[in-house]
This record gives C-alpha cells, sequence and structure tokens, in this order.
C-alpha cells in the first residue's frame, strides 16, 4: 500500500520585516489523498505553497498545524516510506553513478552484492546501465536526474514524492523523462506526488491535478486519460487533453489577483 493523505495541513513562518516580525500564512487547512499507485499533481502559482506542502509530506519541514499519513499512520519526519526527487538532481559529485544510488542503500542498512545488485536494477530502469562508472560532472541534466529518481526508487519506497523534477531541463530532454516516467509508473505501480507549474506535464501525467491559490485547495481536477499513455503526441492532439487543460487553466485563473 502506499496511500498517502494531507489533513488540514497549514504552515506559518515568522518572518523580520523592516525590523518587525510578521506571520506569513504557506498553507491553510490542505487537504487532499493520493491513493495508492495513483499519481497526482500539485499546480499552482510561485509562492502558492506547492513545494512546502511537499517538503511537509517528506518531512523536511513541520506543519504549524494537521497531520501527513502514509497507510494512515502520521509521519514524524523523514522515512524510507518516501523518496523524493528535487528540480536539481542533489548528487554527491565525488561519487559516481552507481554510488550515488548506493549511497541511500547504505544509510538504510543493506551491503553487499545486494547492495550493488540493487543499485544497477533501478540504473537499468532508468536507462543508465552503461553509465554507472560517471560522476555527475559527466552526465547531462538529463541524465543526471535519471540518476536522482533511481536512487528514489531503490529504497523501495511506498510513495515518491518530485518537486518539479524536470523544470530545470530543456523541452527536448523534459518531454524525453516525462516519457520515462510515465514507463517506470507503469512497471512500479508506485504513488507520485509532483509539483510542476507546467500545465500540460500535469495532464499527461497525472490522474488528478491539484489547483492551488494562496497556501489553500481551489479544485481537484480528474484527468480523464486513460492508462497506459504510450503515443504522447496522440494524447496531446485529443479532446479530452484540451478540455482538461482548459478545466485546469480555469481554476488557476479563477483566484489569480486581476492586473490594472
Amino acid at each position: 500500500m502506499g496511500e498517502v493523505s494531507l489533513i488540514d495541513v497549514s504552515k506559518r513562518f515568522a518572518l523580520r520585516i523592516d525590523g518587525n516580525v510578521q506571520t506569513v500564512r504557506a498553507l491553510e487547512r490542505l487537504s487532499f489523498t493520493v491513493a495508492d499507485g495513483e499519481v497526482v499533481a500539485l499546480i499552482g502559482p510561485s509562492g502558492c505553497g506547492k513545494t512546502t506542502a511537499l517538503r511537509i509530506a517528506m518531512g523536511l519541514e513541520t506543519a504549524t498545524g494537521g497531520a501527513v499519513t502514509v497507510d494512515g499512520v502520521a509521519i514524524k519526519g523523514c522515512g524510507y516510506d518516501r523518496g523524493i526527487v528535487f528540480q536539481h538532481a542533489e548528487l554527491l559529485p565525488w561519487l559516481n553513478a552507481l554510488r550515488n544510488v548506493e549511497f541511500g542503500l547504505e544509510m538504510k542498512g543493506m551491503r553487499g552484492a545486494e547492495l550493488h545488485d540493487t543499485a544497477m536494477k533501478y540504473l537499468t530502469l532508468v536507462g543508465l546501465q552503461d553509465s554507472v562508472k560517471r560522476r555527475p560532472y559527466q552526465l547531462s541534466g538529463g541524465m543526471q536526474q535519471r540518476v536522482g529518481i533511481a536512487r528514489a526508487l531503490a529504497i523501495d519506497p511506498k510513495v515518491l514524492l518530485m518537486d518539479e523534477p524536470f523544470g530545470a531541463l530543456d523541452a527536448q530532454t523534459r518531454e524525453a523523462l516525462q516519457t520515462e516516467l510515465l514507463e517506470i509508473h507503469a512497471r512500479t505501480k508506485k504513488t507520485i506526488l509532483f509539483v510542476t507549474h507546467d500545465l500540460d506535464e500535469a495532464v499527461l501525467l497525472a490522474d488528478r491535478v491539484v489547483v492551488m491559490q494562496h497556501g489553500r485547495l481551489q479544485e481537484i481536477v480528474d484527468v480523464p486519460l486513460p492508462r497506459p499513455r504510450d503515443d504522447l503526441a496522440k494524447i496531446r492532439g485529443s479532446e479530452e487533453f484540451s478540455q482538461t487543460r482548459y478545466h485546469i487553466w480555469r481554476a488557476l485563473h479563477a483566484g489569480a489577483p486581476t492586473l490594472h
């Protein structure tokens, strides 16, 4: 199982502005559930709380109020039931691809042949079986992200959290990794919650899209596209894709400030 729920999650920060301490509301009673095996996208304007929500779900930040549960159990900090992929791969520069994936497994207590075989399994899953000896500076941005995905999946988490994982990549590489993520999900059936600014990406990858505004839930939009999604060009040209994309666009603009 891999169901993750955010239940009335709130987050406030204290900031010093012009010598005065002010409270900034990042999240306000945010609630939604990602079902086992489901892919859900978090989308909204910059500063709406998407990444904060994801970091709280991972245990990297603590909520001011509410709770996050995995399979009904409240989380307490980071745990191996959740893996995370950041916008930038954040690889250890002095280790090659294989050792970067093995590092997380060693922290989990894995040793010996099992350590090597498990790391190789997930590097093969992301198509890097021939690049395992390369260090990060010898890998392209897309290849580095593949290592990051392999590292997150190798610990066998129930839930995979992704913070704009393809946001720093060029358009062609981004599309290639979107296709790869769809294939990985089809093979592993992992529960995935990911943050994106890209409307097309949200519709192409997700089963549902959580639209956020000003730290609050604006709307949850179902994506009526069947899986497997192995022909992205055909999907992009479909009426269902266009209608869903427009629905999300409307939801985003419904809560946006008007410019004068």
